[in-house]
């Protein structure tokens, strides 16, 4: 049996051991190739299970050694193989930032560009994921340089997406909207893989739901949903949600439960981040403002953590607060604003300003007394025809004029 085959065996029951096993195949300079790397790849694993972001940070600096000799290809899988761990372990965003600009310092000197390319592309994700737009855009503008001279098509459509989330994570829309049709251009050129070609449809999705056109962005993440869902992808969960929350926009929340029944969406009905959604849609249903925010309080994780869902949904709680409120005052001509505070359950403050905001908008007929305290509503005033008849009559006695002048002008022309 092979050092490689007892560790292995090892792997489960006693890692430690494992552990020093894979340790002297990667010192030992009779071990072969192929034992180096499989020894690399599950001192990764092991670490990663530990969660020790540290020691794997150690081990893709120590693999180098075995690289230098190693094809570049080979290399290149290897190293994005061992980064992958860091996803594993929370909080290591630092050590994998640190890891990533070594490598590819190591890269620029051994002049292995591609891998070099592959991991700016990795430090751009990494960056977004860590909010650090500048920077991102930076280093996004000297890789597209560089892939636009080697017409690399497969990582220029990856780079002009992840331009297109940076832009979009500013709020910078149009230029969002151009980077993910200089994607869509790239990739039409070549054979997209499926799960990047999901990610350009979840890209366009999310920005036509900010153009509030919620049911094309419904298409598009319906696509992408039944692509990763057949491939059993953990993004087709944030795919569902997307769908569910273009069907609450919608003012369709009763669609919710049907969407939830088709056949895909079966082994996801029972999570968490499917019950938040489900809760909203309830509480949108009902137009009940206090189940809307317990729902948002209930699952915060589930609901403030991706700010698509987060900024839509802060749309919706406006939207819902302006419906209670045209609700409360209905009946009444004069309300007190702290009548209308305690029943909505908001603070006044919060309410004076929601109501100010309404008037501007001409969306509520009325003005705030200061000096009362008080909200004076108008009568509704029907439209007056008459000015704007007389307007277009004079408008029309106008033209008519205009023509006699023009017939009186062009008679006097022909009798001199």
């Amino acid at each position: 049996m092979s050092s490689i085959d007892k560790a292995n065996e090892l792997l489960k029951s006693d890692p430690q051991q494992a552990e020093q096993i894979y340790k002297s195949v990667l010192s030992s300079n009779d071990s072969d190739d192929r034992d180096q790397e499989v020894a690399l790849v599950k001192l990764g694993q092991i670490y990663a299970d530990r969660k020790d972001a540290a020691a794997l940070a150690e081990v893709v600096k120590s693999s180098r050694a075995f690289m230098s000799s190693t094809a570049k290809a080979k290399t290149a899988k290897l190293i994005r193989t061992l980064i992958d761990f860091f996803s594993l372990i929370p909080g290591s965003e630092s050590t994998q930032k640190q890891v990533l600009e070594d490598n590819i310092t190591w890269a620029r000197q051994e002049k292995r560009i591609f891998l070099k390319q592959s991991l700016e592309t990795r430090l751009v994700a990494l960056d977004l994921q860590t909010q650090a737009y500048r920077p991102a855009l930076a280093l996004i503008e000297t890789l597209l340089r560089e892939l636009k001279r080697l017409d690399d098509k497969l990582i220029l459509t990856e780079v002009h997406l992840l331009e297109s989330r940076v832009y979009r994570g500013i709020g910078n829309f149009p230029k969002s909207k151009a980077a993910l049709t200089s994607a869509r251009t790239a990739a039409n050129s070549i054979y997209c893989p499926p799960y990047l070609q999901a990610q350009l449809d979840l890209q366009s999705g999310v920005l036509h739901a900010e153009d509030k056109d919620y049911k094309t962005a419904y298409s598009y993440f319906f696509e992408v949903f039944e692509n990763l869902s057949t491939n059993d992808d953990p993004g087709a969960l944030a795919a569902l949600k997307y769908m569910l929350l273009c069907k609450i926009m919608l003012n369709l929340p009763e669609d919710v439960t049907s969407l939830l029944q088709i056949k895909l969406a079966a082994k996801y009905v029972q999570l968490r981040e499917v019950d938040s959604m489900r809760a909203v849609a309830r509480a949108h249903q009902n137009r009940n403002l206090a189940e809307f925010e317990l729902a948002l309080k209930e699952y915060r994780e589930e609901l403030s953590t991706d700010p698509t869902i987060r900024s839509h949904l802060a749309a919706l709680y406006d939207t819902l607060l302006e419906q209670n409120l045209l609700r409360i005052v209905e009946p009444y001509s004069v309300v007190d604003v702290d009548h209308v505070a305690e029943v909505v359950g908001q603070g006044r403050a919060q309410v004076e300003a929601k109501l100010s905001q309404m008037i501007l908008d001409k969306i509520l007929s009325g003005v705030l007394d200061q000096g009362r305290g008080c909200l004076i509503i108008f009568d509704p005033q029907e439209d007056d025809a008459l000015y704007e008849n007389a307007i277009k009559t004079v408008e029309q006695v106008g033209k008519v004029v205009d023509s006699l002048y023009a017939k009186a002008s062009s008679g006097s022309s022909f009798v001199d």
